[in-house]
């Protein structure tokens, strides 16, 4: 699964130095994280045209899946983020979809 992640252009090497080397542990926290409902919520907030609620998601997004290496997802959020802090939406429903389809992505490769 490592490999899978580092093809798909995740910093699994700068997330395993966070985590001290332990891949138990961080493969425990990917599966985690696959099953967080947290890109649901930011989905629910951006529907609802609640820009803070929706930057608030964003932001804790962005901060996991930097420490996780999860380059993809992290990239898709920070293009969600910054017109949020803003409070603005535009690009953002197409940036969700694309972080829908790599939160996907992650999921298969969990598998």
């Amino acid at each position: 699964m490592l490999i899978r992640l580092k093809e798909w252009k995740c910093d699994v090497d700068g997330a395993l130095e966070r985590f001290l080397g332990d891949e138990e542990m961080y493969m425990d926290f990917l599966h985690q994280i696959a099953e967080e409902e947290s890109v649901a919520k930011l989905g629910a907030a951006i529907e609802a045209g609640d820009a803070q609620a929706a930057f608030d998601c964003a932001h804790t997004l962005k901060g996991v899946h930097g420490n996780m290496g999860l380059t993809p997802l992290y990239l898709l959020d920070i293009e969600i983020v910054e017109p949020l802090r803003a409070g603005s939406f535009a690009g953002v429903q197409d940036h969700y979809a694309k972080l829908v389809a790599e939160n996907d992505k992650l999921k298969d490769i969990l598998k």
